[in-house]
C-alpha cells in the first residue's frame, strides 16, 4: 500500500505516519506538506520520502494522488480543504481518510457518496480520538440495547494535551472555539437541527451516578444516526472541572459579542492549556468520568436501560498520538476494505477488529479485551463499580 501524508509534517500527521510507515503491509510513505524543509525533517526521521505540496495547488495534488493508494489528510481546516481534497482523491481513484472533526464538511464530504462509490474510491471522515473512537464506543454501548432513543459521546477536555514543542494555538484548538459559539449541529426529535454551543447536558453514567458536560460541536451528533436509524436524539459533549467550564463560557460570551476573534480566543485557550500537566492521575481518577466514553439510553427486554462505553487504553498522552494513531489503524484497515463510498467509522469499522488493531499501539500493550469498560444500568451497583475499578486499575499501572 503506497501512502500519502497530507500534512504529514504537523503533529497528528507526524504520529499516523509513523505507525503506517512502521506496518509491513505499507510499501511507501510519502510525507507532504506546504513545508517542504519540515516534510523532507520528519521522511529523514521515518525513513520516507518527502514531498513539498500546497493542496490549493489543484495540478500538484491531482498528481500526488494518481500516485498512492490512500490519502491521509490531517490538513485543515476542513471547513476549507476537507470537500476539496477528497473531490480530488475521488478524481484521481485514491482513496481516502481524515480526522474532521467539523460537522459542517462532514456533511458536505457525506453528500459526495454518490460520486466516490462510481469511482470505486472508499473514503472514511473523521477517525480520530473524537469523532473517530467515541463513534465505535457509541456501537458498542448501542449493540446491548434492543432500542436506542438517545446516544451522547463525550471527551475530557483536558485529554486534549498539546504536544510539548507546541508554541501558538493549535488548528484543534481554533476549531474548538468555532465549535463553542454560535449554533452547533444536533439531532433531536430524530431530526438536524441547531442548538446553541455548551448548553448543559445531563445524563446518568451506569457505575458513576449523575452527571453532565457541555455540548459541543462535534460531527457525532450528526453522523450516529446513519448507523442507528431510529435514534430521538444524539449529542457529543465535552467535560472537564468548574474553572475549565466557566473559562469557556466566558470565551463563547466574547466571541458571539464580538469582542474575541475565534484567533484571539483561540491564543488565549491555548495559553491556559499548556498549564495543564499531562498527568494520567488527573483524567483517569475513581469516581470521575473516563477521558472517552459513548452512552446509549434505549430499551432493553422491554424495560428502560442505559449502557456506558469508556476507552480505558491510550497510545499516549498528548492529542497527537490519542488522534494520530487511530488515523493509521484506520487507513489500516480501510486498506482491507472494499466498499466503495464515503464512511464514517460507525458505518464502515468493526469495533472488534478495530480495538484489537489499535491494543498493540497503547501504554503497556494492553490485551484487546481491556481497551474498553461497559457499564449497564442493570447490572447493579456493586457489579459496575467493580468493572470501573478494574479498569481504571490497569489504565494507571499501564501509564505508569
Amino acid at each position: 500500500m503506497r501512502v500519502l501524508a497530507l500534512g504529514g509534517a504537523g503533529e497528528m500527521g507526524r504520529v499516523a505516519a509513523r505507525v503506517l510507515r512502521a506496518d509491513s503491509r505499507v510499501t511507501n510513505v510519502t510525507i507532504a506538506d506546504r513545508d517542504e524543509s519540515a516534510a523532507c525533517r520528519v521522511a529523514a526521521e521515518l525513513g520516507a520520502e518527502a514531498r513539498g505540496l500546497d493542496v490549493t495547488d489543484a495540478a500538484a495534488l491531482a498528481h500526488a494522488l494518481r500516485q498512492v493508494d490512500i490519502v491521509v489528510n490531517t490538513v485543515g481546516p476542513y471547513f476549507r480543504f476537507g470537500p476539496p481534497i477528497l473531490a480530488a482523491a475521488i478524481a484521481a481513484g485514491c482513496d481516502y481518510i481524515d480526522i474532521c472533526d467539523d460537522p459542517q464538511p462532514t456533511i458536505e464530504m457525506l453528500e459526495l457518496g454518490a460520486r466516490a462509490k462510481a469511482a470505486g474510491v472508499t473514503a472514511l471522515l473523521g477517525m480520530g480520538a473524537s469523532p473517530g473512537v467515541a463513534n465505535l464506543l457509541a456501537l458498542r454501548a448501542g449493540a446491548e440495547l434492543d432500542r436506542v432513543d438517545s446516544l451522547i459521546t463525550g471527551w475530557n477536555i483536558h485529554s486534549a494535551h498539546p504536544a510539548s514543542e507546541t508554541t501558538g494555538p493549535t488548528a484543534a484548538v481554533v476549531h474548538g472555539m468555532r465549535q463553542i459559539s454560535g449554533n452547533i449541529p444536533v439531532t433531536r426529535h430524530r431530526t438536524h437541527t441547531e442548538r446553541p454551543a455548551l448548553q448543559r447536558v445531563r445524563f446518568d453514567y451506569p457505575g458513576l451516578g449523575p452527571s453532565a458536560g457541555r455540548s459541543f460541536g462535534h460531527p457525532e451528533a450528526i453522523t450516529l444516526p446513519l448507523a442507528f436509524p431510529d435514534v430521538r436524539e444524539a449529542t457529543s459533549v465535552a467535560v472537564g472541572d468548574r474553572s475549565t467550564s466557566a473559562a469557556l463560557l466566558a470565551l463563547r460570551w466574547a466571541i458571539n459579542r464580538r469582542l474575541l476573534t475565534v484567533d484571539r480566543a483561540a491564543g488565549l485557550a491555548a495559553r491556559a492549556e499548556r498549564l495543564l500537566p499531562a498527568d494520567p492521575a488527573t483524567l483517569v481518577a475513581a469516581g470521575r468520568l473516563p477521558p472517552l466514553f459513548a452512552i446509549a439510553t434505549g430499551v432493553r427486554d422491554g424495560s428502560e436501560a442505559t449502557v456506558a462505553t469508556a476507552l480505558c487504553q491510550v497510545p499516549g498522552l498528548s492529542m497527537a498520538e490519542n488522534t494520530g494513531v487511530p488515523l493509521a489503524i484506520g487507513a489500516l484497515l480501510l486498506s482491507m476494505e472494499s466498499r466503495p463510498g464515503v464512511h464514517v467509522p460507525e458505518t464502515l469499522l468493526d469495533p472488534d477488529r478495530f480495538f484489537a488493531a489499535f491494543a498493540p499501539h497503547c501504554i503497556g500493550l494492553p490485551d484487546p479485551s481491556a481497551m474498553t469498560v461497559t457499564t449497564r444500568s442493570w447490572a447493579g451497583a456493586e457489579a459496575n463499580a467493580a468493572a470501573l475499578s478494574s479498569a481504571l486499575l490497569t489504565a494507571l499501572v499501564a501509564a505508569g
